[in-house]
C-alpha cells in the first residue's frame, strides 16, 4: 500500500515532460476556457446553502483575503500576510484565547470600496443570523467564538467574542470550551462580504461590548434576504457582482460562467496578480471534452476521474497537444444513508447493504487504474492517510535544547506512529450470505404478505416496525449524467436482490441532489450517491452531532459515541500530530462500523491542459482556481533534455509512467 500511494502521488513527475505542438494558432492568449464534469449548483458566494466542487472553484475565483490560509506544502494554517499585517495572541484567566489582528489598509472590493474589519464582522453576523436559517441556510459556523451561543439564543444583544476596535483592527476570542483544537488557527477563517449588496442600509456596530447589526436604516428580515441573497436573477449567492478575489463574474447561465480580472485585487499570499484576462468555466462531458481540448475549444480540463477519459487524455500528450498534472484527491465518493428512514435506520441494515456491493469491481469499472477503494471516511490525499500509509513522514524530532521529557515524548511518538495502522477499520467485501444473516438477526424476516420471507420465492424482505410492515424497497438518487451508475446494476443492485433488497436508481439534477443531501428539503429517498472533498480542517463533529438544532448532520445519524470520537479528535493540542492520528484512526474504525455511508473510492485527479498554459502548479494549491492566479498563457519553452532521463533511470515508471494498481 505504501508503494502504491507513493506511485499515485508521483504520477505528475512521470508525465512532467511532454512534447509541444508546433501550431498554436488555434489558441487565444487572452482567454482560457476551463471544463469540469461536475455541474454547477450555483452557490458561488457562501456555502450556507451548500455547494459542490464546481461552486467552490468559482467561489475561490471571486473571493479572496481570507484571514488565514492553509499552507499546502507544509500542512498547517497561518495568517495571510496580504491581509493580516500584525497579530497579538493572549489568554485570559478562564482559558479563552484572543487574537488581535491588524488588517492591511489596501484591501478593496471589485467596485473600489474599501474592505475593513467591519466587513469581516458582518460575515460572522450574517452567517449565524436567524433570518438566514429561516430561508434554509446553515447557521452552524463560527460556533467556537466566545458568546456565540448566548447571541444565537437571544440571551445577548451583542456577539461578545468579536470586537472591531478600529477600521483595521479586528479582535476574535475563541471560547475556552473549544480549546484545545488541533486546527486552532483555522477557526479564524473568514472572508469579507459587502453589507451594501446584501443588507443595504444596515451597519455593523461595536459600542465596546461586542458586535451587532444596526438595522434602523435598513431592512434585515428573512423576506429581504430571500431577495438579496437567493433571487435567481440577481441574488448575491448566485450572482455576486461585488467581490474580493482575483476575478469578477461577468455572467452565469447555469452551465457556463464568464470571468474577467478584478483590477482592484492586490494579489495572493505571495503577492502574485492574475495575468489571464478572461476565463470561461463550463460543464463538460466525458464523451466530448478531450476532443474539445484537442481542437482548442477547451484550454484546461479539471478533475478528470473517468478511466477512459484519462486514457484519451494521455493519448493527447503523445500527440503533442496537451500536458497533464496529477494529484491525490482529498475526498471520496460514497453512498450516504438517510438514517431518519426506517429502512436504513439500523446499522445492521446499512452493513448488510455494504456487503452486497462488489466494491473492487465497481471501482475498477469506473476509475480503473487511477483510483483506490476506500473503507473509511477519508481521501488518499489527506495528510492523515498519507502519513499512515508511509507516503508522508512527519518531523517528530525534538528541537534543539529539548528537555528530557520532550525527548522521551518524541521517542514514544515515533514508536507509536510506527505501530499505527488502518488494518482494524472494518472492510465489507462482497458477501451476500453475511448480508442475509445480518438482516435475519435484525428482524427483516417477513414478506409483503406478513408471513415468513423465503429467499428465492419472495422478492423483498419486510419487518414489522412499530406496527407497520416496512419493506426494503429502497431508492438511491445520484447526479444526473454520472456514468458510474452504469456499473451499479451488476456490482450492486443484483446482489441486493439476492438478499431481498430492491434498489431503484434515480438520476436527479445536482442542485436537487444537494438540496436533499443538505436536508434543505423533505427527503423521499433512502440513499444518495455523491462525492465530497474535505476541508483542510478535518473536524466532522457537527456532521455527527445530535440532530436536534443541528443542520450539518446530513446523514441524520444518532450515535453518541461517533459524535464523542469526532469531538475528541478535534480537541487535540495543536502540533500533537501522533495523538491526533491515534484519535483519527479510532474515529475511522467506529465510523466504518456504524456506517453512516458506504465509502466507495478515492482517486488521483487528472488535469489536462494546453501546452500554452504555463506555471500551472495545481499540486501546491487546493483548486485550479487558486493555481490559475500564478499561471499564464504563453509559448512554452524548450523542454530540458535531462527531464527525459527520469523514465530511463526509474524502474517504477519503466512502463511509460502508467500506474498499474493490483
Amino acid at each position: 500500500m505504501k508503494r502504491l500511494v507513493t506511485l499515485l502521488l508521483a504520477l505528475i513527475m512521470a508525465f512532467g515532460t511532454v512534447a509541444v505542438a508546433e501550431d498554436m494558432d488555434i489558441w487565444d492568449y487572452e482567454h482560457l476556457v476551463v471544463g469540469n464534469t461536475t455541474a454547477f449548483n450555483g452557490n458561488f458566494s457562501t456555502n450556507m446553502w451548500g455547494n459542490n466542487t464546481a461552486d467552490l472553484d468559482v467561489e475561490q475565483l471571486l473571493f479572496g483575503y481570507n484571514l488565514v490560509l492553509w499552507q499546502y506544502d507544509q500542512g498547517y494554517f497561518d495568517v495571510d500576510p496580504t491581509v493580516v499585517t500584525g497579530i497579538m495572541v493572549y489568554d485570559d484567566a478562564k482559558g479563552n484565547r484572543t487574537y488581535d489582528l491588524v488588517l492591511a489598509d489596501d484591501l478593496f472590493y471589485s467596485d473600489g470600496t474599501p474592505i475593513t474589519a467591519w466587513d469581516y464582522a458582518f460575515t460572522m453576523l450574517l452567517s449565524v443570523a436567524d433570518e438566514i436559517k429561516a430561508i434554509g441556510g446553515n447557521t452552524d459556523s463560527f460556533g467556537s467564538i466566545l458568546g456565540m451561543d448566548a447571541y444565537k439564543n437571544g440571551e445577548a444583544d451583542v456577539l461578545a467574542g468579536v470586537r472591531v476596535k478600529a477600521d483595521n483592527m479586528l479582535s476574535i476570542t475563541i471560547d475556552a470550551a473549544y480549546r484545545p483544537f488541533f486546527y486552532e488557527l483555522g477557526l479564524l477563517r473568514c472572508l469579507p462580504l459587502p453589507i451594501q449588496m446584501i443588507a443595504p442600509g444596515c451597519a455593523v456596530k461595536d459600542d465596546g461590548k461586542g458586535i451587532y447589526l444596526d438595522k434602523t436604516a435598513g431592512t434585515f428580515t428573512a423576506e429581504a434576504l430571500q431577495v438579496s441573497m437567493l433571487d435567481p436573477e440577481n441574488g448575491y449567492v448566485f450572482h455576486p457582482t461585488v467581490v474580493s478575489g482575483p476575478y469578477k463574474l461577468i455572467s452565469f447561465d447555469g452551465k457556463q460562467a464568464e470571468f474577467e480580472i478584478n483590477e482592484y485585487y492586490k494579489g495572493n499570499a505571495e503577492g502574485i496578480l492574475p495575468s489571464i484576462p478572461y476565463i470561461t468555466y463550463k460543464t463538460v462531458t466525458n464523451e466530448t471534452m478531450m476532443d474539445e481540448l484537442a481542437n482548442g475549444e477547451l484550454g484546461l480540463i479539471n478533475k478528470v476521474v473517468n478511466e477512459e477519459s484519462i486514457t484519451t487524455g494521455i493519448g493527447l500528450i503523445s500527440e503533442d497537444v496537451a500536458r497533464m498534472a496529477s494529484y491525490a484527491r482529498v475526498g471520496l465518493s460514497f453512498m450516504s444513508f438517510n438514517c431518519e428512514k426506517a429502512t436504513v435506520k439500523n446499522a445492521a441494515v446499512r452493513q448488510a447493504i455494504a456487503y452486497c456491493l462488489d466494491k473492487e469491481a465497481l471501482v475498477s469499472s469506473y476509475v480503473g487504474n487511477y483510483g483506490l477503494r476506500v473503507d473509511g471516511y477519508y481521501g488518499i490525499g489527506q495528510w492523515m492517510y498519507q502519513v499512515l500509509t508511509g507516503a508522508m513522514t512527519p518531523d517528530l524530532e525534538p528541537e534543539d535544547g529539548a528537555t528530557p521529557e520532550e525527548i522521551k515524548k518524541a521517542e514514544e511518538d515515533a514508536l507509536a506512529l510506527e505501530e499505527m495502522t488502518l488494518d482494524n477499520v472494518p472492510v465489507y467485501d462482497l458477501d451476500v450470505d453475511m448480508a442475509n444473516k445480518l438482516l435475519d438477526h435484525d428482524g427483516w424476516t417477513l414478506n409483503k404478505q406478513g408471513t415468513t420471507y423465503q429467499a428465492g420465492v419472495d422478492a423483498v424482505r419486510c419487518a414489522n416496525i412499530d406496527g407497520e410492515l416496512v419493506a426494503l424497497e429502497l431508492e438511491m438518487i445520484y447526479p444526473e449524467g454520472n456514468k458510474i451508475v452504469e456499473a451499479f446494476q451488476e456490482t450492486f443492485v443484483d446482489h441486493l436482490n439476492e438478499a431481498g433488497i430492491q434498489l431503484t436508481l434515480t438520476p436527479v439534477p445536482m442542485e436537487e441532489l444537494l438540496t436533499q443531501y443538505y436536508r434543505q428539503a423533505d427527503r423521499d429517498c433512502d440513499m444518495i450517491y455523491l462525492a465530497t472533498n474535505f476541508s483542510e480542517v478535518f473536524d466532522p463533529t457537527l456532521n455527527f452531532a445530535p440532530v436536534d438544532g443541528i443542520n450539518s448532520n446530513y446523514a441524520y445519524i444518532e450515535d453518541e459515541k461517533l459524535f464523542e470520537l469526532a469531538q475528541d479528535m478535534a480537541k487535540t493540542e495543536p502540533g500533537d500530530i501522533v495523538t491526533y492520528l491515534q484519535k483519527w484512526v479510532a474515529f475511522q474504525e467506529y465510523w466504518a462500523e456504524v456506517l453512516p455511508a458506504i465509502p466507495v473510492y478515492s482517486n488521483a485527479y487528472f488535469d489536462f491542459h494546453t501546452p500554452l498554459l504555463q506555471d500551472y502548479m495545481i499540486n501546491a494549491n487546493g483548486t485550479w482556481s487558486q493555481a490559475i492566479v500564478s499561471a499564464y498563457l504563453g509559448d512554452p519553452a524548450e523542454e530540458a533534455e535531462e527531464e527525459d532521463e527520469f523514465f530511463e533511470e526509474d524502474e517504477d515508471f519503466g512502463d511509460g509512467g502508467i500506474i498499474i494498481i493490483d
